[in-house]
């Protein structure tokens, strides 16, 4: 499988000085403190509540090729994109997924 231009950039940076703002760029691929944050918060989500890791990650993949995506927020409904992915309930406002 081949990268996607987005994470071919990200694989030539560094970690610990990756801080780069990307506006078609999820939460898991900045800073440490947002990677941080994210776990925070999706470790929160009832177990029963979440999707499994492949519909987590399709999710991902049809938002990061989404127009509507800046800055790891959707701009149709403003949610944080993998917040909204990771929650078996919720749903797309493109009805993308």
């Amino acid at each position: 499988m081949s990268k996607s231009p987005r994470n071919q950039w990200r694989s030539s940076m560094p970690d610990a000085d990756y801080t780069h703002i990307c506006p078609r760029c999820l939460l898991r691929d900045r800073a440490k403190e947002d990677i941080a944050q994210l776990h925070k918060y999706l470790d929160k989500i009832k177990e029963s509540d979440r999707v499994d890791k492949d519909t987590y990650e399709a999710r991902l993949l049809l938002c990061t090729s989404c127009d509507k995506l800046h800055d790891a927020t959707c701009d149709a409904c403003g949610c944080y994109v993998e917040y909204r992915a990771y929650v078996a309930a919720s749903h797309c406002p493109k009805k993308k997924w």
